[in-house]
């Protein structure tokens, strides 16, 4: 699998208040382990997180996010909302980006990341966005509770996915992982012992991202 041709190509969308470069540096392991089969690309949020509301990175790291939903740009997962800002500048940033740096077969997802992508499934199963891929992966994901997001949520979605979330969550409950999890019908699940955090055991992705592969190479054939 040495040919880039038949890797896999994954949009890498991070968690609030995080950045391009810190997922990627928090994807080390899994790059590595799995970097004969895939392909990263990795998007920033298009909003910048202020120091406020930042939870635990490093001051000197900027922070991003892709909506907010309180007016002073405070994101809880927890809390409904009526509100979702900034919302539709991320959108306009994924299909810029499907359409400048495409094809993708897959998306991942952490945490508000995760949250996007189930969207960004919903969104391409109804033909509401024109982007096209096939996987999905999403880790510590939720449903997101913001009012204007409650459209997309309807039906289930077809495209295989793996969701990777961890018992001991003090961020995001189980519940709400798993309730994300069951809006798939094509699914697998990796529930951990651990937190809020990304796995980096590649055991956790080896099945499901060799399906994928295969599927992707045996359609060239």
């Amino acid at each position: 699998m040495d040919n880039a041709g038949n890797k896999l190509r994954i949009l890498a969308i991070h968690g609030y208040a995080q950045s391009d470069v810190m997922f990627k540096s928090k994807l080390g392991s899994i790059r590595k382990g799995f970097k004969k089969e895939i392909d990263f690309i990795f998007l920033r949020g298009p909003h910048k997180v202020p120091m406020k509301s930042n939870f635990g990175i490093d001051e000197a790291e900027d922070g991003y996010g892709w909506w907010f939903n309180t007016e002073d740009h405070i994101f809880k997962a927890t809390i409904p909302s009526n509100l979702a800002v900034g919302f539709e500048d991320s959108i306009a940033l994924v299909k810029k980006t499907f359409d400048k740096c495409g094809p993708f077969d897959g998306i991942l997802g952490f945490s508000q990341g995760a949250a996007f992508a189930t969207i960004l499934c919903f969104m391409q199963q109804r033909n509401l966005l024109q982007i096209k891929f096939d996987f999905a992966i999403i880790v510590s994901g939720f449903k997101s509770l913001c009012k204007p997001h409650e459209t997309y949520y309807d039906g289930r979605i077809s495209i295989p996915s793996l969701h990777v979330y961890g018992k001991s969550d003090q961020v995001i409950p189980t519940e709400m992982a798993k309730e994300v999890s069951e809006m798939f019908i094509n699914k697998t699940s990796v529930i951990h012992e651990g937190g809020h955090y990304i796995p980096s055991k590649k055991e956790h992705y080896k099945k499901f991202i060799l399906e994928m592969l295969l599927n992707k190479n045996g359609n060239k054939q």
